[in-house]
């Protein structure tokens, strides 16, 4: 097959028939927000097409993830079958305490402070 010819999917709808995503709205802000990336490179617009072979990298919950894609997927079915779009070849790597907030359990509820703060860390994590 030659380059063009190989098919081809939006990178947002990869991710949420690959189950990565809950709603396709939410892979389309992962995306918009530089989250993630498609072989190195830093994504804005979910409309970048990815085709079998591309490694993508992103960010889920604590755990940088990093998959291969190995096809492009029909539609959003089972976990199984989504299981067979992509490769993982390293486990997912936990971030850094640096990264995200800690709260140690059983300390209750945030006080009005700690929300504060947990909003303008997401508020900074989010400006790409």
């Amino acid at each position: 097959m030659t380059e063009s010819s190989a098919p081809s999917i939006r990178l947002d709808k990869w991710l949420w028939h690959a189950r990565f995503c809950k709603t396709r709205s939410l892979a389309q802000k992962w995306c918009a927000s530089g989250q993630v990336s498609v072989n190195g490179t830093s994504i804005h617009k979910p409309a970048t097409s990815v085709k079998p072979g591309d490694v993508i990298s992103f960010l889920s919950g604590p755990y940088r993830r990093t998959v291969v894609v190995q096809a492009p997927g029909e539609r959003r079915g089972p976990a199984p079958e989504a299981q067979t779009l992509y490769d993982e070849p390293e486990p997912p790597v936990k971030q850094t305490d640096d990264f995200m907030p800690h709260r140690p359990r059983g300390m209750g509820r945030p006080t009005k402070k700690d929300r504060r703060a947990m909003a303008a860390f997401k508020d900074d994590g989010m400006s790409g």
